[in-house]
């Protein structure tokens, strides 16, 4: 005798995914990570130019800052002025 059948329609098959498809799922997901890869690394490229920019900037603002230099040549000139104006000159 034949199995009683569900009610409300047939059986149900469930079949295997086929060999290609998760072939072409998995290139898939290769092309979104390499995408994803490209992307990250345009924005690490432009963080770390950002970052050796402000690490230039600062460095250039520190050496050309020599005010404190600039600051001793003038007292060293005007010290050199106050003592050839107290020798007489003949």
């Amino acid at each position: 005798m034949a199995a009683p059948r569900e009610p409300g329609g047939g059986a149900q098959r469930t079949e295997p995914e086929p060999e290609p498809r998760r072939v072409v799922q998995r290139a898939e997901g290769a092309l979104r990570q390499r995408a994803l890869q490209r992307r990250l690394r345009g924005r690490n490229l432009l963080t770390g130019l950002g970052i050796g920019a402000v690490v230039l900037d600062g460095y250039t603002f520190y050496k050309i800052s020599q005010e404190r230099f600039l600051d001793e040549l003038e007292r060293e000139v005007e010290a050199a002025r106050a003592q050839a104006a107290k020798t007489p000159v003949n």
